[in-house]
């Protein structure tokens, strides 16, 4: 199960993600925020794994919030605006996507966090096994 906000000023935005992670099963959305401010309060109340997070916000931009965290969860920025994308993964997210968000492009875009979220865990089909953590030998 992978914990999820949502993060975003348009309720559009924030009702059209809430119906995507509703189709997924393995998300389990814990709350949707409006600003940073609320964003910041559910990740003190919250272990989350992911976050959408939207960019032109009021009071506090999306990448400047991120900026702030010491321990952000994974995030995927969701914009209108592709002129950020650069600065969006310079800050380590996972996925940019465009507004209007399509299923198919928002599901390849959680496949990734999932995949990060598995190797981060220790997990997952491309988790290294024992032997390959623990060698018997050293290579000199």
């Amino acid at each position: 199960m992978i914990n999820v906000i949502i993060v975003d000023d348009e309720p559009l935005a924030l009702d059209v993600l809430e119906t995507y992670i509703e189709k997924i099963p393995e998300l389990k959305l814990l709350q949707r925020c409006n600003n940073a401010l609320e964003a910041n309060e559910a990740l003190n109340n919250h272990e989350v794994d992911l976050m959408f997070l939207d960019i032109q916000m009021p009071q506090l931009t999306g990448t400047d919030f991120l900026k702030t965290l010491a321990k952000p969860p994974l995030v995927i920025f969701t914009t209108a605006y592709a002129n950020y994308a650069v600065e969006g993964f310079e800050l380590n997210a996972i996925d940019y996507l465009l507004k209007p968000i399509s299923l198919e492009r928002f599901m390849k875009a959680v496949n990734k966090a999932a995949e990060q979220l598995d190797l981060q865990k220790g997990t997952g089909p491309n988790a290294p096994t024992a032997s390959e953590e623990d060698p018997d030998f050293i290579f000199l």
